[in-house]
């Protein structure tokens, strides 16, 4: 993780280990671009591009990874201004099987919501996240994955109500181009998973299991 930002920097071996720690589906085809879209939320609760979205796919015998500086939460904006009387959505980690498809979102090409996805519910208006004991609500609430502006964003501000927002344009444009080659093999929807960044600590083993697995080896 970059100490300066606190953004949620993943590794590929990070993340398909945590996703198989959680049982979901890690695409893996070898003719390439069956692209996996896993955002990584940090423990920042900033108004900041401190998370990141991962895509990666196999690509034969190798795999082809990348990461870049996005937001999973809304902005300070909408936390304190929310456009749902019931509060700010803010996306619960999950995966999301095929809710995604290439559509359009305000004049430009991006991953549009096409099935229900779980929303926590933050009412308070305070500025902060709060999902601790936040209520849940599932449905479709145009939770999108999209960019920023033109030029890289320096705060979230207003480009997210809830949406998956990347912070840099030329790089969302190459994300765009790799998922366009997905639905040109695979068709066009899309699986977006959301981990936090604690889901990729390696789970820890027990002091006592430690040591019944060193007196084992030992006998």
């Amino acid at each position: 993780m970059d100490s300066k930002t606190q953004r949620a920097v993943p590794a590929l071996g990070e993340v398909v280990a945590a996703m198989s720690r959680k049982e979901y589906v890690v695409f893996d085809d070898a003719r390439g671009h069956n692209v996996n879209i896993v955002g990584i939320r940090g423990r920042g609760n900033a108004d900041a591009f401190d998370d990141s979205i991962a895509l990666f796919y196999r690509m034969q015998d190798s795999w082809s990874f990348f990461a870049f500086p996005a937001t999973t939460d809304p902005g300070t904006y909408y936390r304190e201004n929310p456009v749902n009387v019931r509060g700010t959505a803010i996306l619960k980690p999950g995966q999301y099987r095929r809710a995604f498809a290439i559509g359009t979102h305000r004049d430009y090409p991006a991953l549009v919501q096409i099935e229900p996805v779980t929303v926590f519910r933050d009412a308070n208006r305070d500025g902060k996240l709060d999902i601790e004991n936040a209520p849940e609500e599932t449905g479709m609430f145009g939770i999108h994955i999209h960019r920023a502006g033109a030029v890289p964003a320096q705060s979230v501000g207003r480009w997210s109500a809830g949406c998956q927002v990347f912070q840099d344009a030329a790089q969302f444009d190459f994300f765009m181009a790799q998922c366009n080659e997905g639905a040109r093999k695979y068709g066009n929807r899309f699986t977006y998973t959301l981990l936090t960044a604690d889901d990729l600590k390696p789970p820890r083993v027990s002091k006592r299991r430690s040591d019944s697995r060193s007196k084992k080896k030992a006998v």
